[in-house]
């Protein structure tokens, strides 16, 4: 939370861009990114700046022509942002970027409890995408799927839980909300991961209007982080490897933030 005292540690207005990573934000990730192949020519180009070019079209939700000109060039940040998708580089990112994060506030690198695989669709009349997405108890991003609208939450919520492929073997327990109960959810996913326990989380029936759910306002505030970043305000991408691969960026974004300006 900003306060007098700290609110010059989130000015970012010294950099050229807002999007701009910082120093000590380039040092957690530069370790990560893979050195440039053996033979042929050498890399000329500044791989810190690549990052650069890729966070503004993150948070701007600029298109790639208007990238401005002390950027490299768009044929280059989007063959590099699908080269670190291929190879692995954006999960490798992601997870040792969550496992910090974690115990930067003395918890466990992996978890033992997850939050509601809840799937969103801003428009469910028409095509889009929806993004599933599955949260610790602190709100850090775990894992997500993107997947077609049409998918129903429950479908979705197996498929992310089924794609961990082992990530968190800690896990014991899953909130998630009513859309997610019923004998049919609970036998697939004793076949995906038998160790699972799940709790839904039910709106009370007396209640009159709007109530925060425990657990469920985590993954909702996750989200409200997330969309921050101006590029997840729409569904501007054509595939959907290219939508999970900027709602990763915007996870990797909030966790170097938090990493650097510790509160």
């Amino acid at each position: 939370m900003w306060t007098n005292e700290n609110r010059h540690r989130y000015d970012r207005d010294r950099l050229r861009y807002p999007s701009d990573m910082t120093s000590d934000e380039w040092a957690l990730v530069e370790c990560l990114i893979p050195p440039a192949k053996r033979g042929g020519r050498r890399r000329e180009v500044d791989v810190r700046e690549v990052l650069n070019g890729i966070m503004y079209v993150l948070s701007t939700g600029c298109q790639w022509r208007y990238i401005p000109r002390d950027l490299p060039p768009r044929s280059t940040l989007h063959d590099y942002l699908q080269r670190w998708d291929y190879d692995g580089t954006l999960g490798k990112i992601h997870y040792v970027l969550y496992q910090k994060c974690r115990e930067q506030i003395d918890r466990d690198a992996s978890p033992t409890a997850c939050i509601d695989p809840k799937g969103y669709d801003a428009g469910k009349k028409i095509s889009g995408k929806k993004r599933h997405i599955l949260v610790d108890t602190q709100g850090l991003l775990m894992h997500a799927v993107v997947h077609p609208a049409d998918v129903q939450e429950r479908d979705g919520g197996l498929l992310v839980l089924a794609t961990l492929f082992g990530l968190y073997p800690f896990l014991r327990k899953l909130f998630a909300d009513g859309g997610y109960q019923g004998p049919q959810f609970r036998n697939e996913l004793a076949k995906v991961l038998p160790r699972l326990s799940v709790e839904i989380v039910k709106r009370s029936d007396a209640a009159n209007g709007f109530e925060v759910l425990p657990r469920r306002w985590i993954v909702e505030r996750t989200f409200a982080w997330l969309n921050r970043c101006r590029r997840l305000a729409k569904d501007f991408e054509n595939r959907d490897r290219n939508a999970l691969n900027f709602l990763r960026l915007a996870s990797i974004r909030m966790m170097l933030r938090k990493l650097c300006n510790p509160a």
